[in-house]
């Protein structure tokens, strides 16, 4: 099961994770998107980090005794602030492992601002996907910063931004990227392993 949380400027109907909950099911993976309260009761700005971690904390309370009775391996993850989430909370849920996508390394423009202690905080393996345009951190820069730090992969999406928008005419085309995104989250859930 891969539980997935939206970013903090959009919802659970984003593309990237409905893709993944529509291209998943039938290898084998159970998706469940959730929507923050905040969105719910009809707020247009996330509340902040301790409230979100609340959230997904209570939503993820019955994991320990769901996968001792079915053997059921769980996996976190998100789209940005939702990445955020899933990393903060790992070691509470007791996932598996974490999905990344497009993680917010630091606010555009102040890099100086890192946010790494959350991605390389949890003990469990991490697979993040992100965009070599992404102003929130580009692949450089994440791999630069949890060099040295075990468990995490990061995987290019070549031309892609925040949003995983690609430029017209990019050699990298939305479907390649696609592929690319269903292929290495079901891999790294197949395994629960980072690879190199």
């Amino acid at each position: 099961m891969l539980l997935l949380g939206h970013g903090a400027g959009g919802g659970p109907q984003a593309a990237d994770l409905a893709l993944l909950a529509r291209r998943l099911p039938p290898l084998g993976v159970t998706v469940v998107r959730v929507e923050q309260p905040w969105r719910l009761a009809g707020r247009k700005v996330a509340v902040r980090p301790p409230l979100l971690d609340e959230a997904w904390l209570e939503l993820t309370a019955g994991l320990d005794a769901l996968t001792s009775e079915t053997g059921l391996r769980v996996f976190g993850g998100g789209r940005s602030s939702g990445a955020r989430v899933a990393c903060r909370t790992a070691a509470v849920t007791g996932v598996a492992g974490v999905v990344c996508l497009a993680f917010p390394l630091h606010l555009p423009g102040q890099p100086e601002r890192s946010r790494v202690a959350e991605l390389t905080a949890p003990t469990v393996p991490r697979l993040v996907l992100q965009g070599s345009r992404d102003t929130f951190g580009t692949v450089e820069e994440v791999r630069t910063a949890v060099l040295g730090a075990s468990g995490i992969r990061v995987v290019e999406l070549p031309g892609a931004d925040h949003g995983f928008r690609l430029l017209k005419g990019s050699a990298f085309t939305p479907a390649d990227l696609r592929e690319r995104l269903v292929a290495e989250v079901a891999a790294f859930l197949t395994t629960g392993d980072p690879g190199e």
